[in-house]
């Protein structure tokens, strides 16, 4: 496990770059919303937008290192208090559903959040569901 300790907002924010690299394709559309959460949510009610492309780029680098998946999620786990899994989890729901096509990778390391932030499959069909309902078009 890392020995590295975020505070929550960074952590947050590492979640919604490890799924939108997930398929080693950052969208425009994903890096959007990645703004958006960042300007919207309450969550990030106290966040410095200044520091969200910094804070996006240290987490890409930590991921093209070798251990680099394994090695954020465990950051993200160790910095994440409890109470935010489930908005951890939902952002990065909102991040892989950004571009309207979610890609096996994603469904994939949304598993392997689900599990490590210890959501329980129903709470996370729900998030998911909500998250498809809200980017539905006509």
């Amino acid at each position: 496990m890392s020995s590295d300790i975020l505070n929550p907002h960074t952590a947050l924010i590492y979640t919604m770059v490890l799924m939108s690299a997930a398929d080693s394709d950052m969208t425009d559309s994903e890096l959007q919303r990645i703004g958006d959460i960042t300007r919207t949510l309450p969550v990030f009610q106290e966040f410095d937008p200044e520091t969200l492309v910094a804070t996006t780029q240290d987490c890409a680098r930590r991921l093209n290192d070798a251990t680099g998946l394994e090695a954020v999620l465990d950051i993200i786990t160790a910095s994440l208090p409890a109470r935010l899994s489930e908005t951890a989890y939902a952002i990065a729901c909102e991040v892989a559903a950004a571009d309207l096509h979610i890609e096996q990778e994603e469904i994939r390391l949304l598993e392997m959040l689900r599990h490590t932030l210890g959501i329980d499959r129903l709470v996370a069909a729900g998030i998911e569901r909500g998250v498809r309902a809200r980017h539905i078009s006509l």
